[in-house]
């Protein structure tokens, strides 16, 4: 499908946020998709998922969640680009990341072109806690978590309440994507993940790669493995055609 992409400005407390943003090339009403970057910003690799969404035929939008203290960053896959992630990282706040995922929403609804009430979001590394959080606290309707760190610790972003503790408040199906490899989130975390999900009777799918690490979704890197990247492509986009459409 032929798209166009465009960098864009969100209001947000009377600043802006900036996103990138691809969708089909028509103003067809379609259901729209946000694509949470991982700790490196939104840089080649998450600009590529957001495209290879909207050839899936949706309006996806990629917001930048660093713009309060590193606005527009882009790293790359190396020890520069993990340092410098982590200390952005480390300054995000729950309520400062819900406020982004609402004003993106908002964003998108204002759109002749994009379906309002059909919004998913999917997301990486940070991006899939992001993601996992943003479905707790807003009405997506479908979400694609990839390896989310941190979603069962105690606390959450910036100390605020935990998010495995707001998984109550989920109201779409959600999918979580773990690789058994990876020493970033040990198994217990996605027991625990998959366990509350069950308790809360989430429409839910729990999947674990046994021979993928952490990243093994982005060809970039080098914990990228093919056939689990492939398979979870498949899974995200039998999701969103269920639960969103076309």
């Amino acid at each position: 499908m032929e798209i166009k992409t465009e960098r864009v400005s969100i209001g947000l407390d009377g600043k802006t946020m900036s996103a990138y943003m691809a969708r089909p090339n028509d103003d067809t009403p379609r259901p729209a998709v946000l694509v949470f970057m991982e700790i490196f910003g939104v840089n080649s690799h998450i600009r590529d998922v957001t495209e290879r969404v909207a050839r899936e035929g949706y309006v996806a939008l990629a917001p930048d969640f660093f713009h309060r203290t590193g606005p527009g960053v882009e790293y790359g896959y190396d020890q520069t680009g993990m340092t410098e992630g982590i200390k952005l990282l480390q300054q995000l706040k729950a309520s400062d990341i819900v406020a982004d995922a609402r004003a993106a929403m908002s964003f998108l609804k204002r759109k002749n072109f994009v379906k309002g009430d059909k919004i998913g979001a999917m997301g990486f590394c940070v991006g899939g806690h992001v993601t996992y959080l943003t479905a707790c606290e807003t009405e997506v309707k479908a979400a694609a978590s990839f390896y989310g760190g941190g979603i069962a610790g105690e606390k959450g972003f910036g100390g605020e309440p935990s998010t495995l503790g707001r998984t109550n408040k989920i109201s779409g199906k959600i999918i979580c994507l773990f690789g058994a490899k990876d020493a970033h989130i040990p198994m217990d975390q996605v027991n625990a993940i998959r366990a509350e999900l069950e308790k809360q009777k989430i429409r839910h799918e729990v999947v674990v790669y046994p021979n993928a690490d952490h990243g093994f979704f982005c060809d970039q890197r080098a914990s990228y493995d093919k056939a689990s990247a492939e398979d979870a492509w498949v899974k995200v986009k039998k999701l969103f055609a269920e639960e969103l459409g076309k």
